[in-house]
């Protein structure tokens, strides 16, 4: 495959790797002794060494990588961004969707915004009482592409429960009739002028989301980076600007060490919960927002 790449620039891959672009995994990968590497601040650089470049290439919307890195297996990445690795992605998805569904009583209907690589409404389907998950994500590409190479997730994209929508979340929420025990948020962090931005606003929450929740539903969704030097560049603002529109709001953080941070979640009830199942969870809540 000619020579090999001493270095990725960041975000991105080294200009004088001559790797063909829209490698399929049906085709030969590139094997070399290589790094990726991600920028986490203008002073701070994430890099993974690499087994292989398993794929890249591009959608209408978005940069596509699927790299098998050393430390963390296999690893999703969108525009120059990891969005998911194979050995720790579980601890993201299971934050993103259990707190809420074991909060509800009985979580019958859930609405994914986003999660277009399946682990969401993996997770989601997990849950006996879950009767349908609708997962709408507007980059078809992606989703045909991690239904494809992401064998973990493709009992969930075969599940009778699951159905899959191809289009922009806030106008799918916005012509909807319908009304969900959960709402999920599994989307890029609002940067301003980004794809995701305008499902972080104020407006959004009050005027579009609030109202297609159930009267005992919940929201939730990722909040970025969480960490003590990390919190301000996002999480904070999310967490502030869903303080306006909801009364009983949970903010809550794990470690996830492929992201090389802790990373934040917002959890909202519409009303009080009535009903909570573990009296530990309950002391939880309680002491988060009373």
């Amino acid at each position: 495959m000619g020579e090999a790449v001493e270095i990725f620039y960041p975000n991105g891959f080294s200009k004088i790797c001559n790797g063909t672009t829209n490698q399929s995994l049906d085709d030969e990968s590139h094997h070399f002794d290589s790094w990726y590497e991600e920028t986490i601040d203008e002073d701070l650089k994430w890099s993974f060494a690499l087994k292989s470049v398993l794929y890249k290439g591009a959608s209408e919307y978005q940069d596509i990588a699927l790299l098998d890195t050393k430390r963390f297996g296999k690893v999703l990445v969108i525009d120059g961004k990891m969005q998911s690795a194979e050995v720790d992605e579980f601890i993201y998805h299971e934050c993103l969707i259990h707190p809420a569904l074991l909060f509800h009583s009985n979580p019958k209907t859930v609405f994914v915004m986003g999660g277009g690589e399946g682990s969401a409404a993996r997770e989601a389907l997990r849950h006996k009482s879950i009767e349908e998950v609708v997962m709408c994500d507007i980059d078809q590409e992606v989703v045909n592409f991690c239904r494809r190479f992401l064998t973990v997730n493709r009992d969930a994209f075969c599940n009778k429960k699951l159905n899959l929508v191809i289009n922009d979340a806030k106008a799918e929420l916005e012509k909807r009739n319908e009304k969900y025990d959960i709402i999920v948020g599994d989307l890029a962090d609002p940067v301003e002028g980004g794809p995701c931005y305008q499902l972080y606003t104020k407006s959004f929450y009050e005027k579009i989301l609030k109202p297609k929740l159930n009267e005992n539903g919940i929201f939730v969704t990722q909040a970025g980076p969480a960490g003590i030097f990390t919190h301000k560049e996002v999480f904070s603002s999310i967490y502030n600007t869903i303080r306006q529109v909801f009364k009983y709001v949970l903010a809550y953080t794990a470690h996830v060490p492929s992201f090389a941070d802790t990373w934040g979640w917002v959890m909202v009830w519409k009303l009080l919960f009535k009903f909570v199942r573990s009296h530990k969870l309950m002391s939880c809540i309680l002491f988060g927002f009373l």
